[in-house]
């Protein structure tokens, strides 16, 4: 084992890790300024650094700066007893392995001293591990049954203009699927437009859809085309279609009916050169069996239908993705590529994601960013993978099982209403229930609808609707 540099010019400190690394039956050498480490660098290259940020003769960074340029993947570890946000910020944008407050617990320091070295004796194997992952990925990544299914069906549509229906659970993946049944198809080299259609006030969507002729209504002072003409020639995405308001259900119909449509306000008809993709987590048939849902719309979208697997039915994906995330949020934040234990693997396998694909994706950003160092552990991961439920699932318990919670609370009240006959006792309990839910969360959220809807996981028309129904706007 290669030794443990300490470097701090307070002579009580060196004595406190003289003792506690001795202990240990951890190599280590002492200094009592940076520029005696920078000069032992010459000669040797130590396991571990653990440097103070207020040296007499160079700074902590400075001395950081110079061991990260000579040795890039040595760890480094800051210590410092004048703890402050700049420099916390500073240690870690200079590449430090981890930030240390004194006072420190002596125990805790010495079980991440040992975490540094077992990193730092296995940063060859990393780096050829590296060399044989980083290689190109294909769009999207699955190697399990239902993503080969999946696969094949974009292979088959591959030559083929006809509509797809993509279904299936919040950040599974159907925009990547979306964009990858345009690329493989004959209309790969036009654009590709996605639109959200519940992201997009009522009153403006249908303008941001088919465009709007100058002057077709109050600040409408030039041409402007929408998105069916700006994916002339190739595929237009419409995500959560299920949202879509009822009267825009029916000019969307005539166009994928007739092939063409109408400007706002304009008196041309304009042919319609795209291919439609549209896709829903929501249960269309059971929309349209509430009358919220155009039944020939549905059947005009329904022409393929890809229902996308959720991430725990596929969790034989999740070390590609994870390790594919990793690697894309390393690019992106411009630091060195960060990997997973198999304990911390093994955690989040067993984790449900109600968050799918894009969860996962969230949490390789938060490790890469969070994580102390290179090799994430399971100590590593948010707590709710520790605990292996989400807060939904907390919350849920919390209402079903503590005594006296919210679940028994409604017994109580349903068991009443029962009792006094109160008719339309269904109805009641429903209204009561859904004004709570959108009025607390209009206050969570300080009125912001989008963001509302997004933690409901309703579309912004839906939450439009509701309030209305329920005289909450």
């Amino acid at each position: 084992m290669r030794q443990i540099w300490v470097a701090d010019d307070d002579r009580s400190i060196r004595w406190v890790l003289e003792k506690a690394l001795t202990r240990a039956q951890m190599p280590f050498r002492l200094f009592d300024s940076a520029e005696a480490v920078v000069k032992a660098l010459e000669g040797e290259t130590p396991a571990v650094l653990l440097t103070d940020i207020r040296m007499h003769d160079m700074s902590g960074l400075e001395l950081l700066a110079h061991v990260k340029q000579k040795c890039p993947t040595l760890p480094v570890i800051i210590m410092t007893a004048f703890s402050d946000l700049d420099s916390a910020v500073s240690a870690f944008q200079g590449g430090a392995y981890e930030y240390l407050a004194k006072p420190f617990d002596i125990n805790s320091a010495i079980d991440l001293l040992r975490r540094a070295c077992e990193e730092s004796a296995t940063a060859g194997e990393s780096d050829t591990a590296a060399k044989e992952k980083d290689k190109p990925q294909t769009e999207i990544i699955g190697r399990s049954r239902a993503m080969q299914e999946v696969f094949r069906a974009i292979g088959r549509l591959a030559h083929s203009n006809v509509t797809v229906l993509l279904t299936g659970e919040s950040g599974s993946g159907k925009e990547v699927v979306a964009r990858a049944l345009h690329q493989h198809s004959l209309r790969s080299k036009a654009p590709f437009v996605a639109i959200n259609t519940a992201a997009i006030p009522r009153e403006l969507l249908e303008s941001e859809l088919f465009g709007h002729e100058r002057g077709a209504f109050t600040g409408a002072n030039q041409l402007a085309y929408g998105r069916f003409e700006q994916a002339k020639g190739g595929t237009l995405f419409l995500d959560e279609i299920g949202d879509m308001p009822a009267d825009l259900q029916t000019r969307l119909l005539r166009v994928l009916s007739d092939g063409y449509f109408y400007r706002v306000g304009g008196t041309q008809s304009i042919k319609a050169d795209v291919r439609v993709i549209a896709a829903t987590n929501q249960n269309l048939e059971e929309r349209v069996r509430e009358g919220l849902f155009r039944e020939d719309l549905y059947h005009r979208l329904n022409v393929i239908h890809l229902q996308l697997p959720p991430l725990r039915e596929r969790s034989e994906d999740i070390e590609a993705l994870a390790d594919h995330f990793l690697s894309a949020a390393a690019d992106n934040l411009k630091t060195e590529r960060k990997r997973l234990t198999p304990e911390a693997l093994e955690v989040i396998r067993r984790f449900p994601f109600p968050g799918n694909v894009r969860q996962l994706e969230n949490l390789c950003n938060w490790l890469t960013v969070m994580a102390p160092s290179q090799w994430i552990r399971s100590d590593d991961l948010p707590a709710e993978f520790k605990t292996g439920t989400t807060a939904g699932e907390s919350a849920a318990s919390v209402m079903t099982h503590r005594a006296g919670g919210w679940s028994d609370q409604l017994s109580e009240v349903v068991t009443q209403m029962l009792r006094d006959e109160t008719p339309r006792a269904m109805d009641v309990l429903s209204r009561v229930f859904e004004t709570t839910v959108y009025k607390t969360a209009l206050e969570f959220t300080h009125g912001r609808k989008i963001e509302a809807a997004g933690k409901l996981g309703v579309g912004r028309n839906t939450l439009t609707r509701k309030l209305q129904e329920l005289g909450l706007q």
